[in-house]
């Protein structure tokens, strides 16, 4: 806690959960400190016992009829949210969309490189976008380009998904492929 008493606190603060003087409703209901259900008495009933218990009233939920409130310190509420909602974010994966650019002609070496490194983006969790891009005169000789695609596709259907199966946009040909 801060130097200043709970009922003194700033009400600069409009994110999070209501706190003290803030709450607006006249009726609550009430959890002491020690989690005990003390039941609905007014809001100036349930100010008094927190100013006595030397912690903050805090509503935690303010859409139940009445809003239920809560003695706590505040400030060690608000660490535990913090806390909460930063190991939420550590698990939490990330996947993003990797891709691969290829050209109708591409040589079976170069095939095969690429392909390792779909295989490594996918067994990392990531998506694969597959863009074969056309140029000039390859375009007259799409079926090449289409055939090299298939190929790929051919080759992970028992590693990825595939969320849009290979089609034509503009000059290119895109596949994208999710891990399974």
């Amino acid at each position: 806690m801060n130097g200043d008493s709970p009922q003194n606190r700033e009400s600069s603060r409009h994110d999070g959960p209501r706190v003290n003087q803030e709450i607006t409703s006249s009726k609550v209901r009430l959890v002491d400190a020690e989690g005990e259900m003390v039941g609905v008495v007014t809001r100036s009933e349930a100010l008094t016992l927190a100013v006595q218990a030397g912690l903050d009233l805090v509503e935690v939920s303010p859409n139940a009829e009445p809003p239920v409130c809560k003695i706590l310190d505040y400030g060690k509420y608000k660490y535990e949210l913090q806390k909460k909602k930063a190991e939420a974010k550590k698990k939490q994966k990330v996947i993003e969309v990797k891709e691969i650019q290829m050209r109708p002609m591409i040589d079976d070496n170069d095939l095969g490189i690429k392909c390792r490194a779909i295989r490594r983006f996918l067994e990392e969790g990531n998506k694969v976008k597959l863009s074969m891009r056309f140029r000039g005169r390859e375009m007259s000789h799409q079926e090449i380009g289409m055939n090299v695609v298939l190929k790929v596709k051919q080759d992970f259907d028992e590693l990825a998904k595939f969320e849009t199966l290979p089609r034509f946009e503009g000059r290119q040909i895109v596949m994208i492929m999710a891990p399974k």
